[in-house]
């Protein structure tokens, strides 16, 4: 009994604490990440009295795996200057904890966080196997533990808040800004932390992350999770006119099963589907209703695609898109005169080069050379792949090249892009093609199909904008400071560890009000019990003596660890 007491006073003495402040469970938190991290605990988060929050807008756009030679192929391309032209303003650094070289999984927790992690890993601390020698090594309370968003620090100041990306809105970028998973291919597991985070507005695609497998879709823990969505009374679309057809309230539209279509494939393989400012027109049309103002992040997912495939007609058309993105947002900045606009690739991709080894005469370069092979071009190599079909014989690939990208290949073009291909044991199709049509047919450059390690451009928009070299990190510690919050306080009242607040089961049959335990009886849907509470593992819902409580943020399992993680508010209301 009076081992129990003093257990029934420990917890309140923590109540009282979370409910002041936020400080206690998670304290080690604040000086631990700050070891590798680039923000410190001498920034000060909070917004001056006088300062009548000059930002009440944040729109953080990302072109995926984009550099500076995207940028200007663009602009030769489209022959005019880019809205991202008269907004540069600094470089950012991209390395990773374990690697030189980013993902976009890390990187954007950078972005979203403050923070770096492990290439594969979102909104969650790094594991501590594979540390760069520049960094230090994570202490173990940081390992794999949820780290808070600007998304969810905007939602926590009243903000309404949304994504908008042309991937699936699981991937990598999206992710990171709501959800904490140590690995982004767990994209069931993804999609769940989005729907019960409670974003007022998602546009993209991935709709088969919602339904479970057995309706045709890809969940295997049999949620319907678009029933969640009506149940939680968002709208839903699908098409471009069901989503211009809003004009107020939350809502989701997942315009594809997996990623959208392409801006330059869209016109002949997905008509209905909506552009990616059109897309993100209708999210600040929705968002900006709400009277704290809103946090919106926008992904140019698919350039990645273009530069992985080293395909450049992919990759240029994939960036203006990007770039009349970036004007609908800086059109309605400049209106409201309360919006900061940062935009910036997470990392470069393709290492796309404007002259390659096959281009000796470089120094006499003209325009029409650079352009006039793309100009022929009506779709990128995905497109003419899905036109060549199964009939991989020399002349349909000839007949299609010649009908889509108006390029004459030779027997011997053909004879490269099919050793490459390797009957599906090398190079898909589409990168097998971009690779030899790029190297044969125009003066474009690559160096890889993956990622690379260099600085990215920096392009801003608004009041009290950064500039200069910043980290990556930087970018989210920037953000909670104008609109006013601190991000470590953030993981503080979202994320308690709940070992630190109470005992594990002993084991007796009976688990006393003080005591925990994680039933795992259902793999797939872990449920956290606290006494006679129930709360479902990656939802944001407290269960108990048959009332359901919704949470202002959601519980997040660590598998690696073990640990389970609880928002503070859960410790009042048990």
């Amino acid at each position: 009994m009076e081992t129990r007491r003093l257990h029934v006073l420990f917890i309140l003495s923590i109540v009282s604490l979370l409910l002041l402040g936020c400080i206690a469970p998670a304290v080690a938190l604040n000086d631990s990440l700050n070891e590798i991290s680039v923000l410190s605990n001498d920034v000060d988060y909070e917004l001056q009295a006088d300062s009548e929050a000059r930002i009440k807008n944040v729109i953080i756009l990302v072109p995926d795996g984009c550099s500076q030679s995207v940028q200007t192929l663009a602009r030769w391309y489209s022959g005019k200057p880019l809205q991202v032209d008269e907004m540069t303003a600094g470089t950012i650094s991209t390395y990773s904890t374990d690697s030189v070289i980013t993902d976009s999984s890390s990187a954007a927790t950078a972005f979203a966080t403050g923070y770096k992690t492990t290439n594969g890993f979102v909104g969650v601390g790094p594991a501590d196997e594979t540390v760069l020698s520049t960094l230090e090594t994570p202490p173990e309370e940081l390992q794999y533990s949820p780290l808070a968003t600007v998304l969810e620090g905007s939602k926590l100041q009243g903000k309404a808040t949304g994504l908008v990306v042309t991937a699936r809105v699981t991937h990598a970028t999206p992710a990171a800004f709501a959800s904490h998973i140590h690995d982004r291919d767990m994209e069931n597991e993804i999609m769940e932390h989005m729907v019960y985070e409670d974003i007022d507005v998602v546009f993209g695609g991935g709709s088969g992350y919602l339904i479970p497998v057995a309706e045709g879709g890809k969940r295997t823990d049999g949620e319907n999770l678009t029933q969640v969505l009506l149940d939680r009374d968002y709208q839903l679309v699908d098409t471009r006119d069901e989503m211009s057809s809003l004009t107020t309230g939350r809502a989701w539209g997942l315009f594809a099963s997996s990623h959208m279509a392409s801006d330059i494939n869209r016109p002949f393989l997905a008509p209905d589907q909506p552009s990616l400012a059109d897309m993100t027109g209708k999210a600040i049309e929705l968002l900006s209703q709400d009277k704290d103002g809103f946090f919106l992040m926008v992904e140019g997912s698919q350039v990645d695609g273009g530069t992985h495939a080293n395909d450049p007609i992919y990759a240029v058309t994939e960036f203006l898109s990007f770039d009349e993105t970036v004007k609908v947002a800086v059109d309605f900045a400049e209106k409201d005169g309360h919006t900061l606009v940062l935009a910036f690739p997470d990392h470069n991709t393709g290492g796309m080069t404007i002259g390659s080894y096959s281009d000796s005469e470089y120094d006499s370069t003209t325009v029409e050379e650079v352009i006039e092979p793309l100009k022929g071009m009506k779709l990128n190599s995905l497109g003419v792949t899905a036109k060549i079909g199964k009939d991989l014989s020399p002349e349909n690939i000839k007949t299609q090249l010649k009908t889509w990208w108006g390029i004459d290949a030779t027997d011997e073009d053909i004879a490269e892009i099919l050793k490459l291909y390797d009957n599906g044991k090398g190079l898909s199709l589409d990168y097998a093609i971009s690779e030899v049509i790029s190297r044969s047919h125009t003066v474009i450059g690559w160096t890889t199909h993956g990622h690379l390690g260099g600085d990215v451009p920096l392009w801003v928009y608004g009041p009290d904008h950064p500039s200069g070299y910043l980290d990556n990190t930087e970018i989210a510690g920037y953000v909670a400071e104008k609109i006013g919050f601190d991000l470590n306080e953030t993981s503080r009242c979202l994320f308690v560890e709940v070992g630190e607040a109470f005992s594990r089961d002993n084991g007796d049959g009976q688990l006393d009000q003080n005591e925990y335990l994680l039933d795992m009886a259902d793999a797939s849907n872990p449920v956290l019990r606290i006494g006679n509470a129930e709360l479902p593992v990656s939802k944001n819902l407290l269960i108990k003596d048959g009332v359901t409580h919704e949470l202002k943020g959601i519980i997040v399992y660590a598998p690696i660890t073990g640990k389970v993680y609880i928002p503070n508010e859960v410790l009042s209301l048990v």
